[in-house]
Order: C-alpha cells, then sequence, then structure tokens
C-alpha cells in the first residue's frame, strides 16, 4: 500500500516498533497460548510498558499519545501472528477505556484513564446477553436506582477479559418503560481473576480500586479461535453502584454504547486484514519451499491464482479499513465506512485463511503451521461486534437514508 496516503513517520516507526514485539515475543509462543487456553500475562505486561495498551490516549491522561490510524497499525501488525493478543489490545482501548473517555466526568477520567491507558489494569465492556446478541436494545440486566446508589441485577455474556479485567463498563436498565432510551451505562470494579500472577507481574491489579461486592465473573468460555483472548460471563448480584459511577447521561447507555461499535469495528477490520496478511505471508513462504512435480508449488499457475487472489482482497481491505480510520480521526462521519470496513475485511480473513489451508495441503490442517489457527480466530470476526448481517443492515440505513430523506 502506498505509505505516504495515510502514513507518516510516526506511523511507519510504531509499525516497525509493534512489528518486532510480535515477531520476537508474541509469534514464538503464539501456538501454545492457544493450544493451552491461557492468558498471555508476560507479554500483556510488555504491552503496557511499550504503552500498547493505550496508543491513542493522550500523555496527560496516561496514554502513549499517538492517533487512531497508529492504534490500528498496531492491532493490524500484532493480528497477523496472533489474534488473541490482537484483541487484547482492541478490546481494551475501544471498548474498555474509549467509552469513559468520550461520555465520563473529569473524576472519572482522573480516576480510571491514567490506570488503564498505561496498562497498570485492564477494561472491558458489558453489553451482549444471553438473550441480547445482535438485538442489544433487549438488556434484561437490571439497575435500580435507590438512595445514592444503583443497584444492578443480571449477568453479561461473552464478555473480553471478563475474568482478567477489573474496570468494566456495562448496560443496564434503568427505565423499562422508555426501551432502548431507558437503558443506560455504569462504571463497575471487580477484583482479576488471576490475582496471584498479577501481584507477581506487577500488572493487572490496582489496590486503589475497590471491588463492588456481587460483581463477579463466570467460568471461561472453551473456544474455537480467540483462544488465549479470556472470554467468561458478567455476573451482577445486587450490586451497589454508587450513582457517581452512572457513566453518561442516565437513558443514554444504549446511544452511546452504539457510537463505541461504530469505532471498534474499524479495529476488528484492522484485526481481521492482520490474519488475512499474516496467512498470505504464511502461504508465500510455504508456496516457495514446497516442492511437489520437481518444482516450488509457487510456480504452478494454480498455486499464483490464489496467491494474487489474496493479495488483492487485502490490499482493497486496507484502502478500506484505513479510511475509515481516517475518517474517525478527523473527526468526520465514519459510520458507513467502519461497517463496510469490518463487513469487507472480516469475511475476506475467512476467504484468506481457507486459501492458506488449502496451499499448505495436508500440512495445513494440522498445527505444526500456524495457518489452522489463523483460520480458527478468523470466524469470530464475522460475529462478533455485530455480526456480518448487522452490518449489511447499518450500510443498508446508511445508502436509504439519503433516498428517505
Amino acid at each position: 500500500m502506498h505509505d505516504s496516503l495515510y502514513f507518516n513517520e510516526q506511523h511507519l516507526a510504531v509499525r516497525d516498533m509493534v512489528r518486532s514485539f510480535a515477531r520476537e515475543q508474541v509469534a514464538p509462543v503464539a501456538s501454545q497460548h492457544d493450544e493451552d487456553s491461557t492468558f498471555p500475562w508476560v507479554n500483556v505486561k510488555a504491552m503496557g510498558e511499550l504503552g500498547l495498551l493505550g496508543i491513542p490516549w493522550s500523555e496527560d491522561v496516561g496514554g502513549a499519545g499517538f492517533d487512531t490510524i497508529s492504534f490500528m497499525i498496531a492491532i493490524e501488525e500484532l493480528a497477523k501472528v496472533c489474534a488473541s493478543h490482537s484483541i487484547t489490545i482492541s478490546a481494551h482501548t475501544t471498548l474498555g477505556t474509549s467509552p469513559i473517555l468520550s461520555f465520563g466526568t473529569k473524576a472519572q477520567i482522573e480516576q480510571y484513564v491514567p490506570l488503564l491507558a498505561s496498562g497498570k489494569v485492564l477494561g472491558g465492556f458489558g453489553l451482549t446477553e444471553e438473550a441480547a446478541g445482535s438485538d442489544a436494545g433487549g438488556t434484561r440486566t437490571t439497575a435500580e436506582k435507590k438512595d445514592g446508589y444503583y443497584l444492578l441485577n443480571g449477568s453479561k455474556r461473552f464478555i473480553t477479559h471478563a475474568g482478567v479485567g477489573e474496570v468494566f463498563v456495562v448496560t443496564a436498565v434503568t427505565d423499562p418503560s422508555k426501551g432502548t432510551k431507558g437503558i443506560s451505562s455504569f462504571i463497575l470494579n471487580k477484583e482479576s481473576c488471576d490475582l496471584d500472577q498479577c501481584r507477581v507481574l506487577g500488572v493487572g491489579h490496582d489496590d486503589s480500586l475497590k471491588p463492588m461486592q456481587g460483581f463477579t465473573s463466570g467460568k471461561k468460555e472453551n473456544k474455537l479461535g480467540w483462544r488465549a483472548s479470556d472470554t467468561r460471563e458478567l455476573l451482577f448480584d445486587n450490586v451497589e453502584v454508587p450513582a457517581e459511577n452512572l457513566l453518561g447521561t442516565e437513558g443514554l447507555g444504549f446511544i452511546n454504547f452504539m457510537k463505541t461499535l461504530d469505532a471498534g469495528r474499524i479495529g476488528i477490520a484492522a484485526l481481521s486484514l492482520g490474519i488475512a496478511q499474516g496467512a498470505l505471508e504464511e502461504s508465500l513462504k510455504y508456496a516457495s519451499v514446497r516442492k511437489q512435480f520437481g518444482a516450488a508449488i509457487a510456480t504452478f499457475q494454480g498455486i499464483q491464482f490464489q496467491l494474487s487472489d489474496m493479495a488483492t482482497e487485502i490490499e482493497a481491505g486496507r484502502h478500506l479499513m484505513y479510511h475509515a480510520a481516517w475518517l474517525s480521526q478527523h473527526g468526520k462521519p465514519f459510520g458507513k465506512e467502519a461497517a463496510m470496513a469490518k463487513l469487507f475485511c472480516s469475511e475476506l480473513a475467512m476467504r484468506a485463511t481457507i486459501k492458506a489451508i488449502q496451499i499448505h495441503g495436508g500440512y495445513g490442517y494440522t498445527k505444526d503451521y500456524p495457518v489452522e489457527r489463523f483460520m480458527r480466530d478468523a470466524k469470530i470476526c464475522e460475529i462478533g461486534e455485530g455480526t456480518s448481517e448487522i452490518q449489511r443492515m447499518v450500510i443498508a440505513r446508511h445508502l436509504l437514508k439519503g433516498l428517505m430523506d
């Protein structure tokens, strides 16, 4: 891709830094973490120290002081070798931290953002429920207003960092009579489920955060992909949330979370693109050394066509994704472009990883090569943060809006 279109010197420096970290520290342990379904705390600590858990936030709130495009570059570079490491920075930053910066009070920002942006603790976002997936407005978790606090009851499903995280932004119904306009959002605290490991490593836990009684995480999901990413239920059993932990205005929780998801879609597009690019790189490498019929398979037209298609689609996806990121960074509307990038890149990741396995033949079906992991990691990109079907609805809504007006 023509670097100068979206990237300046700083962007290229971020790319080189994350690329060498990904190759030197993430790639060697990725398959083991996937196999064991273990959270990569040692690398998470390193990512925090490199500033990767607060890339787009300013330095005065503990961030790295870079921008949205730098953030997407980091997500893409990590996903080339391990989607689980990539979703860790993506979900933590976009879903866990950005709502507090976007909708929080000065006091909330001062209390939580430096801990999150520096990577001292991990954050998460509680929206999805058992009966509220694509229908995010079908929230059943309730927040009953009392004297000086809200009483939260319910649960959230498939939450990234639910176990390992300590700061969560969650939605709950404050006024059942108002539909989605009766949903509010709150900041909640609990202790990391890996407390002993956190204390040993000096990351993932902070004593200044007081855990809220009745707020816990459920058992870890045993997933097809993203296996080194921590996914669980969040459970609320009569949790007393102080009134000052209401995030934004009462009744605007749903609307604000939808804005958060718009931005999150660019992140999933970047992650998908990284998986696809990783699959292409592995395929090129393999095709140039694997010999059949006395020649490297890269010399066969059937293989060349597959590689050409992968490379062309990745280039198209990269323009879609960085264009959406550029719009977001410059304060322009980007909802349609984010949905298009997410839809195209996630489906591309699936196509590219299937081709990569085909190019690797029987070896591609074994755990000796990373392409089978890439394929498993790609599938969730068509589901999480809005399914492909939901993206198509969002895009159609944008297209038809012009006609209706």
